[in-house]
């Protein structure tokens, strides 16, 4: 931030939680924190959301980055959250901006819903005359009034809907996501052992996210939201859908109710209804199960901590750099970029959905919600049929293979499933090679049906199986003679590095090889997040999770015996798991590889731990990228940090190994595997209905799903270092500094 800027900074920060909790909020608070900390400017925290402003006293303190310690992985949010009708009226409000100008505070980071923000800007507008009534009224000096003339606001969304306009995931929604899929995930095995049908009821009363993600998450046979009301013969269709899957053999149907599901005529959908109605006409044995607040409660996710320490360090950044008299501002993630909208603007947006549905203006509301909810709710309905539409009679059907290549991931399953089904219904015939691009050359390779992926996409692993062969010059005609035989039109290659570097041989040969100019689509799907043409992978989440899991236990031994964690991610070459688990699991320092290890940064490193032990600290974790350095090895590190520690801290290494690819798959790469694997099946289906027989690699670019010609591939990467060019992810290297120090 420059000189000129330094005068209108704030004197002191406060932050608070109001509305319903939801697991991140303490790793804003956090963020907040020790973001205003690395700047030299005061945090106090408001305690008990709005009611602490009102009450002041002992509600509003200061808080700093020690405070903060062993709070990132905790639910809920440790200052407390209360609702207070006070603040509604102007007397409360004027006696908030009385203590918060006592302490010094005319800068605030609302976390919470549309209600809490919408308070907190009347505030602000209200600020000037509220601390003029306080002068009038002998109250407040006017030298104090004058030291504060206007108070600066930031919200952050935390809410467990994700149902807030300006920001593309809310704080907490990624966390309830996990609750749900693991509670329907462990309802599938009961149901299927007694053939049974179970209604379960989400949260989600003016928005179906968490309704419609955990259905495709799961491969619910049916789901009801508020948005997109059943057609006016629900019932009729439900009965007949799910008694279809019956006949097929499915031993199990999973109903997903949102809270505020209704029907055409804006009356309500309950669970209780849909029981009743499955009892009586399809004879079902149904039970209900209401998920209610076990939603909310847990440790977050690793992307709820992440966002939340990304999100809440922003608003302290915007705060510090906004010039007098700028509007409240609402920081959120939007296409994968930290953004500030005007704070009202998305509130009014946000309620816009809510009096669509009141006025039953449902495909007004399903625009307002977005391209990629509607897009889901298409892809849900498709994957859930019973059975494929029939495909068109004395018509040639076009032929698809699926292909793993590079390291398990988790997702792979979710994503042939998705393959499968959303082919066939296109009339398509979909083939599986096992074994990846070796099982290619020996022919291994299947003709698939609908029910052969039926319970796949929860699945860990690759039933495909998957390896990291790469075809050579003396296997690219076997390879040749294999498509031809088997008549396959186009390829889906699902993996990692050595998948994308198959793929590209066989594009780059299709001059001499007729058989090999064929169409292919590359999908990126590897813990690592180290392909190019995408700035995020499937199976990266389910990783990022699996190693916080393990770290949070870690910690919590390392507490009771003054330790430093030495830690050891995967990702080879590539940096990302490390950096972001340590960001999400709050380490000190992060060694990658993209940096390096240094003599000089162990030193500063170790004095670093000895003054933090000095001070009362309890623990210390470091985390380290499995390629960070070929000479200072996690042993090593560990070892220096064992002899140097003394009797202030001892050091113990952990590596995690391969149970970061094991599991099932998070939701995040269930929903976004299926969502991949979508356009990677239209995409070929543009070229084989167009005659083109373009390839190209598919991933995420700004947030957005795009495709990039795979004729670029060596152009997008470095093969010393078996890396993309450009990691965007790096930007965030900063973060975990501040985050750290």
């Amino acid at each position: 931030m420059s000189e000129a800027a330094a005068p209108s900074r704030p004197t002191s920060i406060g932050v608070l939680t109001s509305g319903g909790d939801a697991p991140g909020m303490n790793a804003a608070v956090r963020a907040v924190v020790r973001t205003a900390a690395h700047h030299g400017v005061p945090a106090c925290a408001i305690h008990e959301g709005l009611k602490g402003l009102v009450y002041g006293g002992d509600l509003i303190r200061p808080m700093t980055p020690a405070d903060t310690g062993g709070i990132l992985h905790r639910g809920g949010t440790v200052i407390g959250t209360a609702r207070c009708k006070e603040f509604r009226t102007r007397e409360g409000r004027r006696a908030a901006a009385r203590n918060m100008v006592d302490r010094g505070i005319d800068a605030l980071v609302a976390i919470g819903g549309d209600g809490t923000l919408t308070g907190c800007d009347v505030f602000r507008r209200e600020w000037p005359e509220l601390l003029a009534e306080l002068v009038e009224a002998g109250e407040l000096s006017p030298e104090a009034a004058a030291a504060h003339p206007e108070l600066r606001l930031v919200g952050l969304v935390g809410s467990i809907d994700n149902d807030m306009s300006g920001t593309d995931m809310t704080i907490g929604a990624d966390t309830a996501l996990h609750r749900i899929v693991e509670a329907l995930d462990a309802l599938r095995s009961t149901a299927s052992s007694h053939q049974r049908t179970f209604v379960v009821e989400v949260m989600g009363r003016q928005c179906g996210y968490l309704a419609l993600m955990s259905s495709i998450a799961t491969a619910a046979n049916w789901v009801l939201l508020p948005e997109q009301p059943p057609a006016a013969d629900w019932r009729e269709q439900m009965c007949r859908d799910l008694r279809a899957g019956r006949e097929i053999g499915r031993r199990q149907s999973i109903v997903v109710v949102a809270e505020g599901a209704r029907d055409v005529d804006g009356n309500p959908i309950t669970s209780t209804e849909v029981r009743d109605l499955l009892e009586s006409e399809l004879g079902e044995d149904a039970r209900i199960t209401i998920l209610g607040h076990v939603q909310r409660g847990g440790a977050p996710s690793a992307f709820d901590r992440y966002l939340a320490t990304l999100l809440g360090s922003a608003a302290v950044e915007h705060l510090l750099d906004s010039a007098p008299g700028t509007p409240a501002q609402l920081i959120g993630l939007k296409e994968n970029r930290v953004v500030a909208s005007p704070l009202m603007e998305c509130v009014q947006r946000t309620r816009a959905v809510a009096d669509r549905i009141a006025e039953r203006d449902f495909d007004g509301a399903m625009r307002l919600r977005g391209g990629s909810f509607l897009r889901s709710h298409n892809i849900l309905r498709t994957v859930q049929q019973a059975a494929p539409r029939r495909p068109v009679e004395n018509r040639r059907r076009n032929r698809i293979a699926v292909v793993h290549g590079g390291g398990p991931a988790p997702g792979m399953n979710a994503a042939v499933r998705a393959a499968v089904r959303l082919g066939l219904d296109r009339g398509y015939e979909v083939l599986a090679v096992r074994g990846g691009f070796r099982g290619l050359r020996r022919g291994d390779i299947h003709e698939m049906s609908w029910m052969d992926v039926s319970g796949w996409v929860s699945d860990g692993g690759a039933e495909l199986g998957t390896n990291r062969f790469v075809p050579g010059e003396e296997d690219l005609a076997s390879i040749a003679e294999q498509l031809a035989a088997h008549r396959v039109d186009a390829l889906l290659m699902a993996g990692g590095w050595s998948g994308y570097e198959s793929a590209y041989v066989l594009h780059s040969n299709r001059d001499r090889f007729r058989e090999l100019d064929i169409p292919i689509v590359c999908m990126p799907m590897t813990i690592s997040n180290g392909v190019p043409g995408t700035e995020l992978s499937i199976g990266a989440d389910t990783a990022l999770n699996n190693i916080i899991a393990d770290v949070d236990k870690i910690q919590q031994s390392a507490v009771a015996t003054r330790r430093v964690f030495v830690v050891e991610v995967m990702g080879q070459r590539c940096g990302y798991l490390a950096l972001l688990s340590g960001i999400s699991a709050g380490a000190e320092r992060i060694y990658l590889p993209e940096d390096g290890v240094t003599l000089d940064q162990l030193t500063a490193d170790v004095h670093a731990l000895e003054e933090n032990f000095r001070s009362g600290k309890r623990l210390g974790l470091i985390i380290r990228g499995e390629g960070a350095d070929p000479v200072y090895t996690t042993e090593f590190i560990t070892s220096l940090f064992q002899k140097e520690g003394g009797d202030l801290f001892d050091a113990r290494r952990a590596v995690l190994g391969h149970i970061q690819e094991g599991g099932d798959p998070s939701p995040f790469d269930r929903v976004h595997a299926t969502s991949l694997t979508a356009h990677c099946i239209w995409y070929l289906a543009e070229q084989l209905e167009t005659g083109s027989k373009a390839s190209a690699m598919l991933g995420f670019q700004s947030g957005r799903m795009q495709f990039t010609d795979l004729t670029s591939y060596p152009v997008l990467i470095d093969p010393r270092t078996r890396r993309p060019r450009e990691q965007r992810w790096l930007a965030r290297r900063q973060l975990a500094r501040i985050m750290g120090s």
